[in-house]
């Protein structure tokens, strides 16, 4: 059977593409409520656009499988993030311009809370503030020292998250994680999953032992959880896959990490919802495609704030004409994963997406855009990388598929 490549029909226009991601954006009805986040929400900017928009739910990995955000956003870039596994390491050290070398294994900490009897109290410390994070991770850099030829990186994200870099030859990235995912227990340790991994979990169980003990005096930051332990990948760029010069707002690192690997341009940080949209806005004859992340949504959820999460969203389409007057020819808005409130974790429910069009779309004329109406859209339930293919071909950016 001959290969098939959506990039093979992929031709060059100047019609604009903008995908609005609210990440963690689906749900399930809170308990009491009866509702999902979105559908208590007031978005009439975003149910105006319906009787121009196509509607679906997408499964950004596979049905009942619930993805990390890395895995999700490679599905909403058209990767399937079957065949591409990234860990989260590269994607927060790409997101603060850490150079990674051939020789390095990356993984993401948590700054987190452990009890007097090295039992999880709360994962992420409190969510601690920034400037206490760069003071955390200076006595960490100045005072870990690991046995070997290997060099050491420890850096601030933002808030409670860390990035940990090795450097040195043998060091192989198939490292469990020491996240338990959960509270009332203790961390756990590093695993080689492979022969070639030995050592970095070896060295990676140093760092955790040397960390606690010099963070022994902190009332919350007094532990550290480390995952997604990998090396740089070898990944095909957007622009390689589609005729598409591709550029990205967004605030937080590790998104901002994604859409670089992939090879968008990422733009400076905005400093909040509003101008991110701005931003995304200014720069809309600059990119073929833009990717606009908005992150609290997700961070709603994990809390268990349902109100939050409701807050978020309409904030998003009391602010969505902003992207409108830019006059996108395909506007996308979606999530990469659910975070229900009601679980305060992502989770394996598809997620809604909008697509809209004026010109090429087929209308659904729901009532509204949630995750039931969602449910009977044109589009019905899909792979998630499909989504991308969909926006090329409404902004006519494909070709006939044969003769």
């Amino acid at each position: 059977m001959a290969d098939f490549s959506i990039a093979r029909l992929g031709t060059r226009n100047d019609k604009k593409i903008f995908y609005l991601v609210l990440d963690g954006l689906g749900g399930i009805p809170f308990p009491g409520r009866g509702k999902t986040a979105l559908q208590a929400a007031n978005t009439k900017n975003i149910d105006a656009l319906l009787p121009q928009s196509t509607c679906g739910l997408f499964d950004p990995v596979e049905p009942g499988i619930t993805p990390g955000s890395g895995p999700g956003h490679l599905g909403l870039f058209g990767y399937d993030p079957r065949k591409y596994q990234i860990g989260r390491g590269v994607l927060s050290a790409l997101g603060i311009d850490f150079s990674l070398g051939p020789d390095d294994v990356a993984a993401r900490f948590n700054f987190c809370t452990l009890d007097h009897q090295r039992n999880i109290t709360d994962r992420r410390a409190g969510r601690i503030d920034t400037d206490t994070n760069v003071r955390l991770v200076k006595m960490l850099s100045e005072q870990i020292k690991l046995k070997g030829n290997v060099e050491l990186f420890v850096k601030t994200v933002s808030e409670h998250r860390g990035l940990f870099v090795l450097r040195g030859k043998g060091l192989g990235g198939r490292v469990s994680d020491t996240d338990p995912q959960k509270t009332g227990v203790p961390p756990i340790d590093p695993v080689a999953q492979d022969a070639q991994a030995k050592k970095t979990a070896e060295l990676s169980g140093s760092f955790i032992t040397q960390a606690e003990r010099i963070l022994s005096g902190e009332e919350r930051a007094n532990g550290v959880l480390l995952r997604g332990f990998d090396k740089m990948p070898d990944i095909p760029k957007m622009h390689e896959l589609y005729p598409l010069k591709c550029g990205a707002v967004a605030t937080y690192p590790m998104y901002r990490g994604v859409a670089r690997l992939v090879g968008m341009e990422v733009l400076p940080p905005p400093a909040d919802m509003k101008a991110t949209f701005v931003m995304a806005a200014a720069n809309r004859d600059n990119f073929d495609y833009l990717f606009i992340h908005v992150k609290y949504t997700d961070k709603a959820g994990e809390d268990g704030n349902f109100d939050w999460k409701v807050k978020v969203i309409e904030e998003a389409d009391a602010l969505l004409p902003i992207l409108l007057d830019a006059k996108p020819d395909v506007l996308v808005i979606t999530g990469d994963h659910s975070t229900p409130a009601a679980l305060r974790q992502h989770s394996w429910h598809p997620v809604p997406a909008l697509l809209f069009a004026p010109e090429t779309a087929r209308p659904d004329y729901l009532q509204s855009f949630d995750e039931d109406h969602c449910r009977v859209g044109g589009f019905g339930r899909m792979p998630l990388y499909v989504l991308m293919q969909l926006a090329l071909a409404h902004a006519m950016k494909l070709e006939k598929f044969g003769a």
